[in-house]
Formats: structure tokens, C-alpha cells, sequence
């Protein structure tokens, strides 16, 4: 349901009015966009920041050194609030907090059936602050309010409700064995995870981390990116609310080399979970193991293939690969971000990709009707724009877009290249934004090479009608989902993970609880048992 809402929601197709004959930076002529809306003054968001404090135990509290920071307003790169910047010593206060939680405190020690309940009610105080929470993740984040609040915040409901139910369906086996012994296995919880949360999908990331770890009897210490520190505090104020109890949540806002090395580095956290850019979690696993070797789980980069075959529904295609590039202003993990076409069906596919880029309506994320907002901050603002520097000084053909929109805030034209090359950089980088690369393929056995010669494998889509088509791309494409006529189908059953450098376990669905789990066997003899 919530991926029929995405379709519908971001498909939507708005016109503007190009005006021919103007030139970007690059010198060339081609049609503009308008910059009316990027040049309107922002509207006013519809909530006020009340949470701007670290949450450790239960309270919010200032960092230890007094020190704080500032959030940014993508729309316009004013501050909205300063928030604390923890540090080393206020993740050892986490830590600590959520070793006695785990330790002595009630949450591991109650009934599945109890945590199932407060889990339960925190999931309805969220449904019931939907539009709050929806507007503050708008605002700091950028993303469109009418995704926050129609899809985001739902599915951050359905997660949690998801793991509600799973709490009390956790249980080992009896186990067989040669000889007169009952065997049995205990799955336990791991202890003190920690957890840190990217920038793109702020509240998201949180469902799919902290979920399973509750739900397991856990205890969490989250460090949230520096870019969107807001919603995390107002979602762990309600879970509070609902009966969580001191240190089994504490909240952390700070910087990478600092709070979040100190969590990664800490002895005395007994697993890690890392969603973030490959380099990073390069580093996050080296703090595990030059700690205590606490396991680690990564969601990492990619550079997902979109297929496009050679008896598509060309309309249908361009939609959805459309759809599969550009969703969160292209600030997306499992972006489609090289789009294989046919060479069949490239022409068609090129000219209609370049027009559907054309009408995609740009603006403030809180305008109803808009289809992408600004990109997160000015780094990534001009990373983008590198890239894309980058791709016309490499050969590739610049067929719309290539610059920023407006004078104010980090937006983007949606970009569309052709004639891309393989060992371009914008075809085996992840940018990250709203650069849609499309590349021209012959047969099946060449695109599956293709495709699969890149050190990323988080995600692939696959457009054709073609049942032997889809079978062979399925089991052949060396990535860890790969949907088939549809994109970014996102479900809490779903299990979500990559193959090589995209990461390592998986997130969601029954799969993600071994995440937060250890397995202990239990041997004893039996004395003249009646059957074995």
C-alpha cells in the first residue's frame, strides 16, 4: 500500500513553462527551467522546534561541554534551531545509561507481551502527531512534505507496529541430538546496541534500526546525522510517553569523527548498526575491531542498474525509471542511477526521459504540488554540481538540466545524460542527487556484465514483460533486491541489504531481528528418557 502511495504521490506530473534560448554555466542552449518557485519566499512551516536537547535516560539534557550547533533550513540555508553537539563524554553517559537499562532495568526482564504494548502505544502517539512530525522532518530535511507526511510517517508506524508483533514470537528451538541429551536454543537479546542514522531518510532509518532492537529486549544509544538531528527527539519524547522505560532509547546529535567514532570505538557497546556512505562504514568497522570486535551491521552506497528491455512499454518505462532516479531529490541509497536502455527503444526512451525531466516541478517541499525540493546542504549542493561538471567534460551529452535552480537553497535542475560511457565517474559514483545517467545496451549477456561490474550491489530494476527476461535478470544481477516492473517498493517485511561493497546483513523483516540477537545452546542429560 504505502509503495502504491509513492507511485501515485511522485509521479505526478506538473508543467512548466521552458524558456528556449537561455544558456547555463556549460555555454550550451537549451530549454530552462522556470525558477519561479524557487524564487518565492518560503512558506512557514507548521510547527515549532521544541526538542533541541541530547535524550539520554529518559531526560533531555545539554552536552557536557555546553557546546551546540547549527540545523539548517535546505529550502533557503538559514538556521532553524541549535542542537547540542554531544561528544565523547556524552556517549559514555549514553552508553551508561543503556548498560543499566540492559543491566538492571525492566525492559529485558518484562514480558514480550508488555514490550509488545508499549510499542504498540508508541506507534499510536505517532499516528496522532502525523502531521507534526511530518513537517519538522520537512524542514530539516527538504524532502516533500506530502512524502513526509502521506508516506513517511505511516510507514514509520507500520515498522513499528511490525516489530510490536514480533516481540513475543522470539524463541529458540529443541534440538535433536545423538544421545540421551535435551538440547535446546535461547535467543537472546545482544545487549547495548548502537546505531547511527544517515541524513535522507531520517525517521525511516530510525524504524528500521531501533524496531528490531526493541523488540529483541534491547537497549539503544542512536547517534543521528548532523544534517537532520530534529525528528529522532520528538519520536523518542512520545516513546517515553508511551511507557519506555529510563536508558532503554537515548538520543545523541553530534558529528562522525566525534560522537560517532566514540560509539563505534566504545567498549562497552556489544553491536553496531551503520546505514551511510561505503567509505564510511570502511571506518565503522575498523572502530569494531580495534575495540571488542562487536558485530556489525552496514547498509552502504550504490549504483543501482535500471533496465529497460527491449519490449518495454517505452511511456511506462521512462515513468518509472524516471521515478527510480529522481525519488528524494536523488538522495537515495538504491537510486536507479544507471539507466540501461535497449538500443531498440533508446531514441524514444532518451527524448521522452528528457521530457518527463523537463516537467518535473521544483520548489518549496512545502508547496502541494511539487516533486523535489532542495538537496540537503551546500556540500552535497556542489558535489552534485561537480559531478555533473564532470560528466560533459568527459564526453557525456548534456540533455537537460546541469545547474542549480534559483539563487537561494540547494536546488537542482533534474539533470539528464546521454551517451554515457562506463568508466565515466557519473557511472560508477554515487552522486546522489537529481543526475539521471542513461546508457545503451545490446543483449542480455552484455548488460548483465554491465551492470554487475561495479563495487556496489545494494538494489536493480528490471522493466520488461518478458517472463524468461525477468527470471534470467533476477538470479543473474549480483545485488541484494531487484525489483521487476516496479522501484523502491518498500515494505516492513521486505528484508533490504547489498551484495559486495553496498554492505553487509539485512534490515527489515524477520531478517533484521537476528541482527539484535545472540544463540546460546543449552546441552543437559536426560536419565532414562521415555523417548529421545
Amino acid at each position: 500500500m504505502a509503495a502504491r502511495r509513492i507511485s501515485s504521490l511522485l509521479s505526478r506530473s506538473l508543467p512548466l513553462l521552458p524558456r528556449r534560448g537561455q544558456k547555463s554555466y556549460l555555454g550550451r542552449e537549451f530549454y530552462q527551467y522556470s525558477t519561479a518557485a524557487a524564487f518565492e519566499e518560503p512558506i512557514k512551516p507548521p510547527v515549532n522546534v521544541e526538542y533541541n536537547q541530547l535524550l539520554i535516560n529518559g531526560q533531555f539534557v545539554d552536552a557536557a561541554s555546553g557546546k551546540t550547533f547549527p540545523t539548517l533550513d535546505p529550502r533557503t540555508g538559514e538556521i532553524i534551531t541549535h542542537v547540542a553537539e554531544g561528544d565523547v563524554e556524552d556517549i559514555n553517559r549514553a552508553v551508561a545509561a543503556a548498560r543499566k537499562a540492559f543491566d538492571e532495568g525492566p525492559w529485558p526482564k518484562m514480558t514480550a507481551y508488555e514490550r509488545t504494548k508499549i510499542i504498540l502505544r508508541f506507534a499510536d502517539l505517532v499516528e496522532k502527531h502525523n502531521d507534526e512530525i511530518a513537517a519538522l522532518e520537512t524542514w530539516d530535511n527538504g524532502k516533500l512534505y506530502e512524502q513526509s507526511a502521506e508516506i513517511e510517517v505511516p510507514m514509520f508506524v507500520r515498522l513499528f507496529r511490525y516489530y510490536a508483533g514480533w516481540a513475543d514470537k522470539i524463541h529458540g528451538l529443541t534440538i535433536p541430538a545423538d544421545g540421551a541429551y535435551h538440547v535446546q536454543t535461547l535467543h537472546e537479546p545482544i545487549g547495548v546496541a548502537g546505531q547511527i542514522i544517515p541524513w535522507n531518510f531520517p525517521l525511516l532509518m530510525l524504524a528500521w534500526k531501533v524496531g528490531p532492537a526493541l523488540a529483541s529486549g534491547n537497549t539503544v544509544v542512536l547517534k543521528t546525522a548532523e544534517q537532520t538531528p530534529l525528528s529522532a527527539l520528538i519520536v523518542a519524547k512520545l516513546f517515553h510517553e508511551a511507557g519506555l522505560p529510563p536508558g532503554v532509547l537515548n538520543i545523541v546529535s553530534g558529528f562522525g569523527p566525534t560522537a560517532g567514532a566514540a560509539l563505534c570505538s566504545h567498549m562497552d557497546v556489544d553491536k553496531l548498526a551503520f546505514t551511510g556512505s561505503t567509505e564510511t562504514g570502511k571506518v565503522v568497522l575498523e572502530l569494531s575491531a580495534k575495540s571488542n570486535l562487536k558485530p556489525v551491521t552496514l547498509e552502504l552506497g550504490g549504483k543501482s542498474p535500471f533496465i529497460v528491455c527491449e519490449d518495454a512499454d517505452v511511456d511506462q518505462a521512462v515513468e518509472l525509471a524516471h521515478f527510480a532516479l529522481f525519488f528524494n531529490q536523488g538522495q537515495c541509497c538504491c537510486a536507479g542511477s544507471r539507466t540501461f536502455v535497449h538500443e531498440k527503444v533508446y531514441d524514444e526512451f532518451l527524448e521522452k526521459a528528457k521530457a518527463r525531466a523537463l516537467k518535473r516541478s521544483v520548489g518549496d517541499p512545502f508547496k502541494p504540488g511539487m516533486e523535489q525540493g532542495p538537496q540537503i546542504d551546500a556540500e552535497q549542493f556542489e558535489k552534485i554540481l561537480k559531478y555533473i561538471r564532470s560528466g560533459t567534460e568527459g564526453g557525456a551529452t548534456l540533455e537537460t538540466g546541469g545547474d542549480r535552480l534559483g539563487m537561494k537553497g540547494y536546488y537542482i535542475q533534474p539533470t539528464v545524460f546521454s551517451d554515457v560511457k562506463d568508466d565515466m565517474l557519473i557511472a560508477k559514483d554515487e552522486i546522489f542527487g537529481p543526475v539521471q545517467t542513461v546508457l545503451k545496451f545490446k543483449d542480455l549477456d552484455e548488460v548483465i556484465r554491465r551492470a554487475n561490474a561495479s563495487r556496489f550491489g545494494l538494489a536493480a530494476g528490471v522493466f520488461t514483460h518478458n517472463l524468461d527476461t525477468a527470471n534470467t535478470l533476477m538470479r543473474a544481477l549480483k545485488v541484494g533486491t531487484v525489483w521487476i516492473n516496479c522501484f523502491d517498493t518498500f515494505d516492513a517485511t521486505i528484508p533490504f541489504g547489498g551484495y559486495k561493497m553496498s554492505g553487509q546483513g539485512r534490515e527489515k523483516g524477520e531478517y533484521s531481528l537476528k541482527n539484535y540477537l545472540q544463540v546460546k545452546a543449552v546441552v543437559a542429560p536426560v536419565k532414562n528418557p521415555a523417548w529421545l
